[in-house]
């Protein structure tokens, strides 16, 4: 199985990163990509993107900065999105998102999500860039 780990230092503290990245209403500010539309279906929450719509849910844990995202078209078929944010010197901290190739995925269409996450991760990094 295929896989892309990518990891972006972001210069806000561990807490204030964790807040934004562990909650799923606050995803289409920074996966603007992924995220086109979030809407509430029977209480749960969805994502709407140019490849449909899937459900999504977010499982956080702030004591280990663990956050796993998950996603499908179902609601019991949810792709594991494991996500950390670890603290850093200087009130700095690190954002680790790991994404898998399920085996029915196309190679060109995993690549293609794979240079969206690291967009959107770029975004990321200038939204917790220092003021000058």
């Amino acid at each position: 199985m295929r896989s892309e780990c990518v990891t972006v230092v972001l210069d806000a503290p561990q807490q204030e990163v964790f807040e934004l990245l562990s909650r799923v209403e606050s995803m289409p500010e920074w996966a603007t990509e992924f995220v086109r539309e979030l809407k509430w279906v029977d209480g749960r929450p969805k994502v709407v993107n140019g490849l449909g719509e899937f459900w999504i849910r977010i499982d956080a844990d702030a004591a280990t900065g663990v956050i796993d995202m998950f996603s499908g078209p179902e609601p019991d078929d949810l792709a594991l999105f494991p996500t950390r944010v670890v603290p850093l010197p200087g009130d700095r901290s690190a954002f680790t998102f790991t994404m898998f190739q399920d085996p029915e995925m196309p190679d060109e269409l995993f690549d293609s999500q794979h240079a969206s996450l690291l967009r959107e991760l770029s975004g990321l990094q200038a939204r917790f860039a220092p003021v000058a």
